[in-house]
């Protein structure tokens, strides 16, 4: 299965340079994932027409599902309205999607994650933020628990510390998670996908899980991971 990958384009920012990765792709692709940040922040309607060029820019081009988690720009008031403009992309929102890619069943959990530390904003603005980082844990611990087939976990927020090296350590608690890590290891996803860091690493493993940064920012290009070529130990296979 090759999966397309990308996120925090912050279009209109980063939208010119997306469209020129996307124009060399020349490759089939099963499945698209956005890992959010995908649009800059700004009013709803300026938001929506944003994802309106990025589907666009996808039409005629692929075929395969687009999948999509909210990143922090996309405000919780503006959601269930971008849903229902673009529904071209499935976004999920700690909630999961089964589906099948030629005969292979999977199972994909997006949210827009959690930290170990809200930032000074959520703190100020968002009351019961704690809780609701805490729930999303839960809910993707829930989710992959009894699953025995093949699962994705999308999250826009880091999931672990460890593709966070090249930011500042004094603020990894403000940009992922080592609670979700510790999630990762109870439930195995077989691949992890993630956002959000700018300066961070583009891959590490947690044990034998792969963990793929794919900001656009850190990665300059938009990602292809073949999970048919994926092993423990190897980094040869994006």
């Amino acid at each position: 299965m090759k999966i397309l990958a990308c996120s925090d384009i912050h279009s209109p920012v980063f939208y010119s340079e997306f469209v020129k990765q996307l124009e060399k792709i020349n490759e089939e692709i099963d499945l698209i994932i956005f890992a959010g940040d995908m649009v800059e922040r700004d009013s709803l309607e300026k938001e929506i027409e944003e994802y309106r060029k990025i589907y666009n820019s996808l039409f005629g081009k692929f075929s395969s599902p687009i999948i999509a988690v909210f990143g922090n720009t996309e405000f919780e008031d503006y959601r269930e309205k971008i849903k229902n403009e673009i529904t071209g992309i499935k976004f999920l929102d700690d909630q999961y999607l089964e589906l099948k890619i030629g005969e292979k069943p999977i199972l994909i959990f997006g949210t827009t994650g959690s930290l170990d530390e809200p930032t000074r904003w959520q703190k100020s603005n968002i009351p019961n933020i704690n809780q609701i980082f805490k729930s999303r844990i839960e809910k993707m611990r829930s989710c992959f628990k009894n699953y025995s087939g093949f699962k994705i976990l999308v999250t826009h927020y880091a999931p672990t510390y460890k593709t966070l090296e090249g930011e500042n350590p004094l603020f990894y608690k403000n940009l992922g998670s080592i609670e979700m890590e510790m999630a990762i290891l109870e439930t195995k996803p077989n691949i992890v996908i993630h956002g959000h860091s700018h300066l961070g690493k583009r891959f590490a493993w947690i044990d034998t899980i792969p963990i793929f940064n794919v900001a656009f920012p850190v990665n300059k290009r938009i990602v292809i991971i073949d999970t048919d070529k994926i092993k423990p130990g190897l980094q040869k296979f994006v």
